[in-house]
């Protein structure tokens, strides 16, 4: 381990428990999933190794399985997740009482791939009036983002690929903003080797800079009183309660004292330390501030959006609207909101429901997994344990005792996609994005 790095653990978390971390370090990861209680309403996860303790729908493995051969994964019934990850998500629990009072509710989760902490928080906003935007910088990360939301199954997300710049024109739109921000990663050391060959005190530096500059770009888009919950993967105070006295000093906020308490979570100046050896996880920071600079709010205009077909496939009141050839099914709460959002180019707004080709309808993969869609929309066709995979490996296979036409493929009751069934075999409608690629 690189002196430097141990240097910088020691001033800012102390020698004693700088020393049990390092220990920690030398030692293999935990393995925990967080249930969608949307479309896994469990109790327990077979042969858990213990509860999470800061998420009820979170367990922790006694090994790792081979997750990518489960349908249930690919499914949305759950998310595999480091616990240390989803102390955010209990500090938006936390935080919530105090925004959502004042009714309709706009989040924006600003550094949200692969989805880990968007799909956290949707399980906490279920049967709230809500906007949730999930924003992912990186073209090639942001892929990812869009099929896990689609996999989580709410409709009432918005996923953008925006610079934090691009948010400053909407001021005063959103009441709560996650920002796990890019950093040094110190919390990925034990996964990820290359996070530590990269390390250096030059590159905290950086990552600190980076940190204030996305936080200043974004920050006039909350609105005043309005919450921001701050978070790292990583230990050193310079990119944590450092960072935080930034925000409070140059941007104006408050720090919020949440009275959390958990064995192992160390409370710091201004926020939580979740440490490797302290708790079972990779390691976490993350504090909650109200803004307290003036900020103007921006015009919401009438809905302008006209329908452009029936709703005959979702329960609940939608607008279905034409994005190019594709149908898209927009909740009736959120069409002024999505007028808002689109200066910034989302990449999907509500649940894609398919397209129209002459007579025929196609329908989305994202319709299939929507918790919206109808229970008579399509047949339903519930499969074994192989032909899931074959499915979900593109492959096709026959359903002869099915009627023909579209087919809502399940396993074990949850759907996982679409196939057209011919009679003598079934064309496959899984994305090629979302196949699974490994040899079964």
């Amino acid at each position: 381990m690189r002196e430097e790095f141990k240097q910088l653990l020691s001033e800012s978390v102390g020698p004693e428990a700088a020393s049990v971390v390092l220990d920690a370090l030398e030692e293999a990861p935990a393995v925990s999933v967080r249930l969608n209680p949307a479309k896994y309403p469990a109790t327990q996860w077979p042969g858990a190794a213990g509860q999470v303790p800061w998420n009820e729908n979170a367990f922790f493995l006694a090994e790792r399985p081979a997750f990518t051969l489960d349908p249930l994964l690919h499914g949305g019934a759950y998310y595999v997740q480091d616990s240390s990850a989803m102390f955010p998500g209990r500090l938006f629990r936390e935080i919530l009482p105090l925004v959502k009072a004042e009714g309709h509710l706009r989040i924006l989760d600003l550094c949200a791939a692969p989805g880990g902490k968007t799909t956290d928080i949707l399980s906490s906003l279920d049967g709230l009036d809500y906007l949730l935007v999930s924003n992912e910088i990186s073209s090639s990360r942001v892929t990812v983002l869009c099929d896990n939301v689609a996999r989580w199954g709410e409709s009432r997300v918005s996923v953008t690929s925006a610079d934090p710049a691009a948010f400053a024109p909407i001021e005063g739109f959103f009441d709560i903003i996650v920002a796990d921000v890019p950093c040094s990663g110190e919390g990925m050391f034990r996964k990820d080797p290359e996070a530590l060959r990269q390390w250096s005190p030059d590159n905290v530096a950086l990552c600190q800079a980076r940190q204030r500059r996305i936080l200043s770009d974004v920050w006039p888009s909350l609105r005043e009183g309005g919450i921001l919950i701050y978070s790292t993967c990583t230990f050193n105070h310079l990119e944590n309660d450092d960072n935080v006295r930034w925000i409070s000093e140059s941007l104006g906020a408050e720090v919020l004292n949440a009275n959390l308490n958990y064995s192992g979570v160390l409370k710091t100046e201004a926020g939580f330390a979740l440490l490797p050896g302290f708790v079972r996880g990779e390691g976490q920071y993350c504090a909650a501030l109200r803004k307290t600079s003036a900020t103007s709010a921006i015009k919401i205009k009438k809905n302008s959006l006209r329908p452009e077909a029936r709703n005959v496939w979702l329960d609940g009141d939608f607008t279905v609207v034409r994005k190019g050839e594709l149908l898209c099914a927009l909740p009736q709460a959120l069409v002024a909101d999505a007028a808002v959002l689109e200066r910034l180019k989302p990449l999907r707004t509500g649940t894609a429901v398919g397209t129209e080709k002459g007579k025929d309808f196609i329908p989305h993969a994202d319709l299939a997994l929507a918790r919206c869609l109808s229970q008579n929309a399509f047949a339903r066709y519930d499969v074994s344990l192989d032909t899931a995979l074959a499915f979900l490996h593109k492959e096709s296979f026959s359903a002869a005792d099915a009627p023909r036409g579209y087919l809502l493929v399940t396993y074990k009751g949850l759907p996982l996609g679409f196939v057209k069934n011919l009679g003598n075999r079934c064309n496959n409608l899984l994305p090629q994005g979302r196949r699974i690629r490994m040899d079964l």
